[in-house]
């Protein structure tokens, strides 16, 4: 008889994003081209001058642990760097360093979450907040903001959807999946709820250096010493200096919360990898050249994207203004049928043809607590975006 695994995995999905990407790689090593929108990396390499100061710190003995909470010279370069971005003086006390910042959120939502909590989650939203809430034993409450309002996060159906156990409400600005930046009226009224209500929040930023347009991004730590308090800001290198496998994130909160979060890290990874820390200190002291050239590509893949998708059919899509995905609604194609006779019931149905018969992978909304759309990602080459997207224009099409 086999031992039986821990019943707390029972109520964890796997990550449909891997999911995805992992069922892209599977086909492309059976030999078929498979054109992958899933995973949320960019396609460039790491910039030269972080690389070059990694092989540096190699050769100056960056290979041992460090401070659970990151080395001293890191802490104090990010400490900084958020003042710089945020407009308010932030202590090294008040930074850890992570391995990465789904580490960061895992941290966070272990320090300040109960057994029986709630957390509000503004949706469309990440896929693994719902799951690390569920690990931190706390209950996800998905409120769902509509395409018709630009998925600008609905403030009634949140106020609505707090309770004596809430404890929480999560934004990520600019959105994953939707992309969206979320307006100052709106982020000021959350952050009245959260006062109101002695919540806490958490702001996902890892997109925060990713917008496009004159669209300003709104940190609610910043609209005061009150909500200050009780925000705990979470960020990295991943996204924006194309340092995914680098595995760094950041942490900012009062020095008290970043202890307990510390104290959690260090029965769990310790410290993040010494070399990596290297890398993102010369990523946030660094030249901002690089970035920026990425984000213009990113801006243009951007628009080509959204012209192209709203050229399509049956498809419209909310324009987004930050990070690097497009979340278009194919409502338009649910109870049509493939070639082969299959009833496209759903968009987990749609993205399984479209990836089998359109050699396009794609995200399911429904991961999303959006079902009825559709997570592109243009975190990939030009030439794969006019591809994917012309496959996945004929494989629509041919949907009857």
């Amino acid at each position: 008889m086999a031992l039986e695994l821990a019943k707390r995995l029972l109520s964890i999905s796997p990550s449909a994003t891997m999911k995805v990407t992992a069922k892209a790689a599977e086909l492309r090593a059976q030999g078929v081209d498979v054109v992958s929108f899933g995973a949320g990396e960019p396609d460039f390499d790491t910039p030269a001058s972080i690389r070059e100061a990694a092989k540096r710190a190699l050769d100056a003995g960056a290979t041992k642990y460090t401070a659970v909470e990151g080395t001293p010279a890191l802490r104090r370069a990010v400490a900084a760097w958020f003042a710089k971005a945020h407009g308010f003086e932030v202590t090294p006390d008040q930074v850890m360093v992570s391995s990465g910042a789904k580490q960061v959120i895992h941290n966070a939502f272990h320090a300040v979450l109960g057994e029986g909590d709630d957390v509000i989650l503004p949706a469309p939203c990440w896929v693994s907040y719902a799951e690390i809430a569920k690990l931190a034993g706390a209950r996800p409450v998905p409120v769902l903001a509509s395409a018709a309002d630009g998925f600008q996060p609905d403030v009634d159906a949140i106020a609505r959807a707090i309770t004596p156990a809430a404890r929480m409400i999560v934004l990520c600005s600019p959105s994953n999946p939707t992309g969206v930046i979320y307006d100052e009226a709106t982020v000021r009224a959350i952050v009245d709820l959260a006062i109101r209500h002695d919540l806490w929040i958490l702001t996902d930023d890892i997109y925060r250096s990713l917008h496009y347009g004159s669209v300003q991004i709104v940190q609610p730590a910043s609209l005061g010493a009150e909500i200050r308090k009780r925000t705990i800001v979470v960020d990295g290198v991943s996204k924006s200096y194309a340092m995914t496998g680098w595995r760094i994130g950041f942490a900012l909160a009062e020095a008290r919360v970043i202890e307990a979060m510390a104290t959690l890290q260090g029965q769990t990874t310790t410290n993040a990898a010494a070399v990596s820390q290297a890398a993102a200190l010369a990523a946030v002291e660094g030249p901002t050249d690089d970035l920026e050239t990425m984000r213009r590509e990113f801006d243009r893949r951007r628009q080509y994207m959204v012209r192209t998708l709203r050229a399509m059919p049956g498809v419209t899509c909310v324009e987004p203004q930050g990070a690097f995905y497009a979340f278009p609604d194919i409502m338009a194609f649910l109870g049509k049928r493939t070639p082969a006779g299959q009833l496209i019931t759903d968009d987990v149905v749609l993205c399984q043809y479209l990836i089998e018969e359109g050699r396009t992978a794609l995200v399911p909304g429904s991961a999303f607590f959006a079902p009825g759309f559709v997570r592109l990602s243009y975190a990939t080459s030009q030439a794969n975006i006019e591809k994917g997207l012309a496959r996945m224009a004929l494989a629509l099409a041919a949907l009857t």
